[in-house]
This record gives C-alpha cells, structure tokens and sequence, in this order.
C-alpha cells in the first residue's frame, strides 16, 4: 500500500509539475490574479508593485548564486573529493544509502543552510557513483528534504532577526518587542528541538522505507556523474603563468579572508551567516585547489549551474512585490492571510494556525525576510492579545516558512543544477516528507502552546 501510494505520488508530479520556471510564472499570474479581487487594486497597481519588486532579491540572488558555485568549487577539490568519497563507501545498500543522506543533509541543514543544501547533493552524487542499485531520484530528494528543519535551527533567519537587539527589531513588529528573544526560547528551546530531532528521525526512516523495488528503480550510469579531470599542470614559463600557479598567491589571499572570517565570528560577536559560509567556501576553496588557475577553472565549470537562481530568483521577488504590495484600498495581500489565520484562532491554536498561514505564504514569498516583513507587524500583535510567547509565535512561522520548501521547488534550485535533474523527478517523494513532518510539527506546536 505505501509504495502504491509513493507511486502515485511520483506519477501525479511527473504528470503536473511544470518546470520550476514555468512555476514561478504561474504562481506570479496567480497572485496577480487574486490580489484584484482580494486587496481591491487596479491591474496597473498590480503591474507597479510587481515591477518595483522585481530587483528586491537582487542581493540575496547572488548570494544564492555564489553559495551554489563556491560550495560546488569546493566539493570539487581533490581533498574534499577524497573525504566525500570515503563517507560514501559507508552504505551497503539502497535504505542505508537513502537513511544516511537524509540524516547528513538534515544535521548539516540545521547547522547551517547553506552548507547543508550543497553538502547534502554532493554527499548523494558520490553514493550515486559509488552504490549500484539506489534509486537516484530518491537519493536526490533525501538529501533536499532535509532542508525541511533549516529554519528552526541555527541559521534560521527569524530567530536570529529576534535574537538580535536594536531598534529594527521594535520597528518591524510595530513595537510590540521591545527586547530581543533569545535563542533558547526559540531555536534551543526543548519543543522546538523534540520536533527537529522527531522530524529528522522520521523523514530518514520513511525515505529509507519509500526506496522502490528492484524492478522500479530508477538509477544514474555512474560514468555520467563523473567529473573532467583537470587539466594537467604546465610548467610556468612567464611570469603570469608564474602568479598564476602560485601557491603563495593562494595561501596570501586565502589567510586574508579567513582571518576575517573569524575574527568577525570569534571576537566580534558575528553570526555565522550566508555571508560568512560563502567566504568560508571561497576561501578554502582557494587554499585546497592548490593555485588560483585551478580554482579558477573549478569555479567556472560549477558557475553554469547557477543559470536556474539568475532566471528565477527575480520573478519570486515580483510575486513578494504584489504579496507586500499597498495601493490606494491600503490592503495589503500578505496582511488579508495573516488576518484570515488570526480571526479563527484561540491561545491554543494560535500556534498551530500562524504556521499554516506562514506555509500558504512560502509558496508565494519562499524567503524568511519576506515572511518577517510581511507577518512581523500582525502575527506578533496578536500573539500579544492572546498572551502567547513571542517566542512561540517567532518558531510558528519560521517553521512554516521552511515547511512548504518541499513542495516549493525555488530552494531546490541549487541542488536540482548540482545533480542534473528536474523538480518533477524528486517532489513526488517530497510530498510523502511534506505530509510525515507537518504531522510531527502540528502536534508539536499544539503541545507547546498548551
């Protein structure tokens, strides 16, 4: 019954799902469509607040874009090569193979999500090289649903925006925080960390159950998933090829970024954010390729990957553009949601409601500064009203935020151009992950809030 159910599963995407940019372009007709109605605008209002909003994710996409081709440049150093190679020889069969991606990528996920999204298809390329008879689909999939726990753990962007003091924090939720939260009554808090270690558990067990039989696997020839080898090294013989197969070159400008990298993290008081994991990606990228002609020849072959973030990540920001969006009604799309959730709630599933409504907006505005933007002001208003802890409400919608991920290919873009495939080929296992750990995360912020 469960692999008929998978399959049905994997059919119904195959058969529906468009490709992820054909997605983003149905869902910005979707939201122009309804933000007409819904927030009493005129089509022109609707065009102007797309259009301004198209370059608001500017910034965040080429960091997007660097933390694809700097993490794929690593990945693809002869040192780390060897290390990944030998942690993928561990699994002797297709459920170990499937359990130990999705537990790698989810721990490596909630550290960081940055690290994890790349690290996690990386990690499942090499056991796709490595083990015959592992279905590849499944294989890719595991290593994304583990994104599923990202924003609940230590680089969600939620938490730390309420962990960190100032007056941004009072301005974005209207004042009703005038203190910051600290982490462990978000991210560290013993609810929150029962549902991470409960999902976790429960996404490698149920991937690891959902590896089709022999006779339905779908795997990769491993010839096509290996890498050129690189160029051979010629012996210098001006003096730019000289600087350009220096080694000291790389070792100066590597020590340089890196010393930043922690004196910014050790001594004065930094996060480790997307910023500091792309530096630390570049920077050891450079120092493990050896030289700088051959970090240079690794980071442009990765950079072809990166097509996917360029070409969609501005039609997310229009549709986070009419979600935000104010005309002359002075309605807003995003507020019109959040107030729907609020209108039905009581104390004890205020919770539960603020993460389905977070949800319903990640399919539209998938970015955690866009849910803060857009919910802060509201959600944490009517917490207030109905004496729910503000920390509560914070992790609400940070999980919901990352919740609807697995159904929302714009974060598996990363990955899907790491391992060559389409959003189709691996949603279909996602949605059996998506409806396992929303029941784990219901019950456990219903349980909280009691």
């Amino acid at each position: 019954m469960f692999q008929k159910i998978i399959k049905g599963c994997v059919n119904l995407v195959q058969r529906y799902l468009p490709e992820p940019f054909i997605f983003a372009v149905i869902l910005t007709l979707v939201a122009v469509v309804l933000a007409m109605p819904i927030c009493h605008q005129t089509p022109m209002e609707v065009v102007e607040h797309w259009g301004q909003g198209v370059w608001g994710l500017l910034a965040f996409s080429m960091q997007m874009a660097l933390v694809l081709v700097c993490g794929s440049a690593l990945a693809a150093a002869p040192v780390v090569k060897r290390g990944i190679s030998a942690l993928a020889s561990l699994p002797k069969n297709p459920a170990g193979a499937i359990a130990l991606v999705t537990f790698v990528s989810a721990l490596a996920c909630w550290l960081n999500w940055g690290f994890g999204l790349i690290v996690g298809v990386i990690f499942a390329k090499e056991i796709a090289r490595k083990l015959s008879g592992v279905d590849y689909r499944l294989l890719i999939a595991s290593a994304y649903s583990g994104f599923v726990v990202w924003h609940a753990g230590l680089s969600g962007s939620i938490p730390l925006t309420m962990a960190t003091p100032g007056d941004a924090l009072k301005n974005a939720t209207n004042g009703v925080l005038t203190e910051p939260v600290p982490i462990s009554h978000t991210i560290l808090e013993p609810h929150n960390l029962a549902m991470v270690v409960l999902v976790i558990l429960a996404i490698t067990a149920v991937n690891a159950l959902m590896h089709p039989k022999k006779e339905n696997v779908i795997s990769v020839d491993p010839d096509l998933l290996k890498e050129d080898e690189p160029a051979p090294v010629q012996k210098a013989a001006t003096p730019a090829e000289k600087m350009e197969n220096s080694r000291i070159l790389s070792w100066i400008i590597a020590l340089i970024g890196l010393s930043y990298v922690v004196l910014n993290l050790g001594f004065r008081g930094g996060s480790l954010d997307l910023n500091s994991v792309i530096m630390l990606f570049l920077f050891s990228g450079v120092i493990l390729h050896g030289t700088p002609l051959a970090y240079v020849r690794a980071f442009s072959k990765a950079a072809s990957g990166a097509a996917g973030i360029l070409l969609q990540f501005p039609f997310y920001a229009g549709i986070m553009g009419i979600i935000t969006g104010v005309g002359e009604s002075g309605i807003c799309f995003g507020t019109v949601i959040s107030d729907a959730c609020i209108s039905i709630s009581t104390p004890h599933t205020y919770p539960l409601l603020t993460f389905l409504c977070a949800a319903v907006l990640n399919m539209f505005v998938p970015s955690g500064g866009g849910h803060w933007a857009i919910q802060a002001p509201i959600m944490f208003a009517a917490g207030a009203d109905l004496n729910v802890d503000p920390g509560l409400t914070g992790t609400a919608i940070a999980w919901g935020d990352a919740w609807t991920n697995l159904i929302q290919p714009f974060w598996a873009i990363p990955a899907l151009a790491i391992a060559k495939l389409n959003a189709k080929d691996i949603m279909g296992f996602c949605i059996i992950d998506l409806v396992v750990s929303g029941v784990i995360i219901c019950a456990g912020l219903l349980i909280w809030a009691w």
